[in-house]
């Protein structure tokens, strides 16, 4: 079976570029003209130039593909352009999935965010039947991926067998970027975390969010959403565990979210609007950790047989990876 992925350069897509090349698959990678790829340099892959943005590019790399896995997105806490980011995340996601409906492919994976799912008022995990309030809708990262969720299923509905994964926090290697929360980590490995917010986030090896993608192609039921996750951490047993692994100090002084959110809006206001630069402290980043994203992949675990890999050796292989791609 050929399958079309996309976004297979970055970290979820490049795990799952080399999942579906064990499991027998026939690979070709929509990616970007220019863009870095590294993490799938040497695999067996066949690449196609092109664009979310782009709908002829995107009908040539649909010919001949079964199935597809549209991971790709614009993923940041900050854009100096945020109507591009629309533009992908929301208007590319359409045009892909209008694209594999037309081409008649058989299933259809969208990779999701837990952003997406709502989390109850008490406290308890968050289960995929939530929906988010709007004020839970922080960022435009968030908001464009709300509305790309809504775009998929809109397709779906007009005939696209498609299946929703919702990741939680992946870790693990091949987080090039890195993604926000591999930047705590890579702060921490370079000793900038000296204090933390009271938070927390959902953990889940990378490696078997690659696997959950499959699971979904071949168990999922059509119009459904999986969470993708595993373990519900503070960010201070985050901290915890990276110390056991690198005997580096957790940070011990605990901020205020008040005080962080100051430092966020100056930092935005001289790093992102004045200096047009990714600040070092983002504010949409801030505004999430007010309260922790806890949730529930006990649907996953169930329906897809969704692996629960041991969340230390995911952040041992992080950290080693960081370290030899020269991060810390």
């Amino acid at each position: 079976m050929k399958a079309l992925l996309t976004g297979a350069s970055g970290f979820i897509g490049s795990n799952l570029a080399r999942e579906l090349l064990r499991q027998g698959f026939e690979v070709r990678a929509l990616v970007r003209p220019g863009c870095d790829t590294r993490n799938i340099d040497g695999l067996n892959i066949e690449l196609s130039q092109g664009d979310l943005r782009d709908r002829p590019s995107l009908e040539q790399a649909a010919q001949g593909c079964q199935v597809l896995f549209h991971v790709a997105a614009d993923y940041s806490f900050w854009v100096p352009d945020v109507k591009a980011m629309y533009q992908t995340n929301v208007e590319g996601t359409r045009s892909i999935l209008e694209v594999a409906l037309r081409a008649g492919m058989s299933r259809a994976v969208y990779t999701s965010t837990v952003a997406t799912v709502g989390l109850p008022r008490d406290g308890r995990p968050g289960t995929e039947e939530l929906e988010p309030q709007s004020k839970d809708l922080v960022g435009h990262y968030k908001k464009s991926k709300y509305l790309a969720e809504k775009a998929a299923l809109e397709v779906q509905r007009l005939g696209l067998p498609l299946v929703v994964v919702n990741p939680t926090t992946p870790i693990g290697p091949g987080d090039l970027k890195p993604t926000p929360t591999g930047k705590i980590i890579v702060d921490f490995l370079n000793r900038r975390m000296p204090a933390y917010v009271n938070t927390g986030l959902n953990f889940i090896d990378v490696e078997d969010v690659a696997k959950g993608h499959i699971l979904a192609l071949e168990k999922g039921k059509v119009g459904e959403r999986y969470i993708l996750g595993n373990r519900n951490l503070s960010l201070r047993e985050v901290f915890q565990i990276l110390e056991k692994i690198t005997g580096i100090k957790a940070p011990k002084v605990r901020i205020p979210i008040g005080l962080a959110l100051v430092a966020a809006y100056a930092d935005e206001l001289v790093s992102g609007k004045l200096r047009r630069k990714p600040p070092r402290i983002p504010l949409a980043g801030v505004k999430m950790s007010r309260k922790p994203m806890y949730y529930s992949a006990a649907k996953a675990v169930a329906e897809l047989g969704l692996p629960q890999s041991p969340l230390d050796a995911a952040f041992e292989k992080a950290v080693r990876w960081y370290y030899e791609q020269g991060y810390a």
